[in-house]
């Protein structure tokens, strides 16, 4: 998500020609830096959650990328919302059971 943040205005400014261009300087897959690249669709409340979730210190994710990139498919904030919702629910109450 950070690094998403960070890479858009580097296109958006001009300062970088496309994504391609900045998956190259990246060393990563164009179809990568798209998949980072889309997490900035999500609303910035989402954004600022994301950001802000406790470091895990062991196990898997509890909240996975693969998921939040199909909230930031949604263009719609608030269908956007209720979809972060039912996963971070999901995400935290698998947590506490574990």
């Amino acid at each position: 998500m950070a690094l998403a943040i960070e890479c858009d205005p580097l296109i958006s400014d001009g300062v970088i020609k496309n994504q391609s261009e900045l998956a190259h300087y990246a060393q990563v897959t164009t179809a990568r830096m798209t998949h980072m690249m889309w997490l900035t669709n999500l609303a910035p409340d989402i954004q600022e959650a994301i950001l802000f979730l406790p470091r895990v210190e062991s196990g898997p994710d509890a909240v996975k990328e693969i998921d939040v990139r199909r909230i930031a498919r949604v263009m719609d904030w608030g269908v956007q919302r209720g979809m972060w919702h039912d996963l971070f629910a999901t995400a935290t109450s698998a947590v506490r059971r574990n």
